[in-house]
């Protein structure tokens, strides 16, 4: 232990005078809340705007419908004549949607038939959502009344077509509520804890080994394995530094930004959930620096560590990024997949979910003995000569 100290110590003070490495990390820690803060105001404020404004919807044949146009014009929509071919404006993104009214739509209406409208959108344009929606709700209540009031007509109670009355139970947290903002905390958790190693383990291999003084290192007689643990502890602190700068930034961001006027919702990570995902996070710490320890101990030279390192954390953040779209249950199998079994978590903690004693254990031992052994694979190749020669 006291050899591993030496080194340690030793690469703490190498990489702390190479202040452009670590802050090369610091920026990557940054960079996760910063964007997120970004993306919720843009969203936001796009939302916000949409909801405030008024519908502009264009109408082909608005004359053949009155009564509809009227119904429209109360709920706030603003009607203007539709395009000469609505759907090419559609498609040029000229228009969001357009409601075509048949010339037989008042004959149809007048002899209490189905009167037909067409509603021109393209469901692919996410911009143009909110607006489909609204106009597809209105329709569907403008129906929905007349429907009821023939009925009310003839004698029969408008009870008879309601054979079901569905009352919605939203147990939704207004965590939950803003999935898709939290669904991306864990990527950014993990690529920042990666990068954070990235720079200072580079320097420590591939920087010693082209600077000359990896093998005058080796050469001492210290136990190799002694020296690639050393190192690789080095770069720890780093990466650690990193997590609590970006959990930090995240809460500040979230605390700082007016979430509720933006969102609707206020999100708020207390000094508890902080320290939770903290713990969480730490065996990916040691992954990430073993890891990266052992591919740069394969580069030649700086330059070819500096280009695989950096990407290295892509690989176990990313399906992260996929439980926004395809949630998982924290089933044990999830938890057996070092890094994923971690972000479910983050998620549940995230959302306010209850999380289970024994899926925080297993998944941690997992990616504990998962370390244990790329650190055994690295300190097999610091005592071979390839170290040095890079060959």
């Amino acid at each position: 232990m006291k050899k591993i100290l030496v080194i340690f110590q030793k690469e703490m003070l190498d990489n702390m005078r190479d202040y452009r490495s670590w802050l090369t990390g610091l920026f990557w820690a940054l960079f996760g809340p910063l964007l997120l803060g970004g993306m919720i105001m843009l969203l936001g404020n796009t939302f916000r705007e949409k909801a405030e404004q008024s519908l502009v919807l264009p109408v082909s044949g608005a004359e053949n419908a009155p009564n509809l146009i009227a119904f429209l014009e109360q709920q706030d929509v603003l009607i203007k004549a539709a395009p000469a071919n609505p759907e090419a404006a559609v498609i040029a993104g000229d228009i969001n949607v357009a409601l075509i009214i048949p010339s037989n739509y008042g004959e149809d209406f007048s002899a209490t038939k189905t009167a037909k409208v067409q509603l021109v959108f393209d469901s692919t344009r996410q911009s143009a959502a909110a607006d489909i929606n609204r106009i597809q709700n209105l329709l569907e209540s403008y129906s929905n009344y007349i429907g009821l009031l023939r009925l009310s007509l003839r004698g029969v109670s408008p009870e008879v077509i309601r054979a079901v009355q569905v009352e919605a139970v939203d147990t939704a947290t207004p965590q939950s509520q803003a999935l898709i903002f939290l669904s991306m905390l864990p990527y950014f958790i993990i690529f920042a804890i990666f990068n954070g190693a990235s720079p200072v383990i580079t320097d420590a291999t591939a920087g010693e080994r082209e600077r000359g003084s990896l093998e005058p290192l080796l050469i001492n007689p210290i136990p190799r394995g002694s020296v690639a643990i050393g190192k690789m502890l080095s770069a720890m602190p780093f990466a650690i530094f990193n997590l609590i700068i970006t959990l930090a930034g995240f809460a500040a961001i979230f605390r700082l930004l007016p979430m509720e006027k933006l969102l609707g919702i206020q999100i708020g990570l207390d000094i508890g959930a902080l320290a939770a995902i903290f713990l969480i996070c730490l065996p990916i710490v040691f992954l990430a620096c073993a890891i990266q320890t052992l591919i740069a101990s394969f580069t030649k030279t700086t330059k070819e560590a500096g280009t695989y390192l950096p990407f290295i954390g892509l690989i176990p953040s990313l399906p992260g990024l996929a439980l926004a779209f395809l949630p998982v249950k924290p089933e044990l199998w999830t938890m057996l997949i070092p890094t994923f079994g971690q972000q479910i978590l983050i998620n549940q903690f995230l959302r306010a979910e209850p999380i289970s004693g024994s899926n925080v254990i297993v998944s941690a031992l997992l990616t504990i003995i998962l370390s244990i052994g790329i650190t055994y694979i690295a300190i097999k190749l610091y005592e071979s000569e390839r170290i040095i020669t890079g060959k």
